[in-house]
C-alpha cells in the first residue's frame, strides 16, 4: 500500500485528488494539508511515502517545505512529486535540484496523476515528459558560481557516464539498455553506482547533475 499526502491551499483540490487516490486499491491517502507548514509537520507525522506538493502556498511555499523535508537527515523522508503549473518553472526546478522526484501539471488527466504516484513511490523519477528535459536544460544553462564542476563526474567509468548521459537525455532502462545493447539489470546496476558515487538520491537528481556540469548541453 502507497500511504499518499496531499498538500494544496486549494480545499476542493485536496479533496478531488485524494478521492481520485483513494479509489485506487494500492493507494491510502493518510492526510492532506493546507499549507506548507502543515505538510511538512504531517508529513513527519503520518510517515507518508509519497507527498503530493503543490508550490504557491502560504505559510511556507512547497519550494521550502520540499527542502525541510528531503533535507531532514534525521527523519524518514517521502518522496515529493511537485503539482505544478507552466507559469512556476523556477519553482519546479529548484524543487528538482531539492530532491523531488519529479513534477506533474495540476491538468493533466487523472490517469497520469495515479501513474505519477505509483512511479515516484517506485523509486523512479517522473522525467519521461519532453517538458522535463526543456525545463532542466533551460535553467542549466544559467550561470550559478554554486554549480558543481565536471571533474565532479571523474569517479564515473565511461559506461557510467554514457548511461547518464542517457539519464539526463530521458531515456528509461529499458531505453538504455536497447541503445547500449546490454540488459537491462546491467542497466539498473550502472545506474546504481552512478547515484551512489555521486551521493544522488534519485534519476531526477541526476539528470539536474548531468545538465549542470555541461555533460549534457540544453538543447541535445
Amino acid at each position: 500500500m502507497i500511504r499518499v499526502l496531499i498538500a494544496d491551499d486549494q480545499a476542493m483540490v485536496r479533496q478531488g485528488f485524494g478521492a481520485l487516490l483513494a479509489a485506487q486499491p494500492d493507494l491510502l491517502v493518510v492526510g492532506d494539508a493546507a499549507d506548507g507548514a502543515q505538510a511538512v509537520a504531517a508529513a513527519r507525522r503520518l510517515d507518508p511515502d509519497v507527498v503530493l506538493m503543490d508550490v504557491r502556498m502560504p505559510v511556507l511555499d512547497g519550494l521550502a517545505a520540499t527542502r525541510k523535508l528531503l533535507g531532514d537527515r534525521s527523519a524518514q523522508r517521502p518522496r515529493v512529486l511537485i503539482l505544478t503549473t507552466f507559469d512556476l518553472d523556477d519553482y519546479v526546478y529548484e524543487a528538482l535540484r531539492a530532491g523531488a522526484s519529479g513534477f506533474l501539471l495540476k491538468d493533466a488527466p487523472a490517469a497520469d496523476l495515479v501513474h505519477a504516484v505509483r512511479v515516484v513511490a517506485a523509486g523512479d523519477a517522473l522525467l519521461a515528459p519532453a517538458v522535463t528535459r526543456r525545463l532542466i536544460a533551460e535553467f542549466a544553462a544559467r550561470p550559478d558560481r554554486r554549480r558543481p564542476r565536471p571533474t565532479d563526474l571523474a569517479g564515473l567509468t565511461p559506461r557510467e557516464t554514457e548511461v547518464l548521459r542517457l539519464i539526463a537525455r530521458g531515456r528509461n532502462n529499458a531505453e538504455i539498455a536497447g541503445d547500449l545493447v546490454v540488459a537491462e539489470q546491467t542497466v539498473k546496476t550502472h545506474v546504481g553506482r552512478i547515484l551512489a558515487k555521486l551521493g544522488l538520491r534519485d534519476r531526477a537528481q541526476a539528470v539536474v547533475l548531468a545538465y549542470e556540469t555541461g555533460l549534457v548541453a540544453a538543447g541535445e
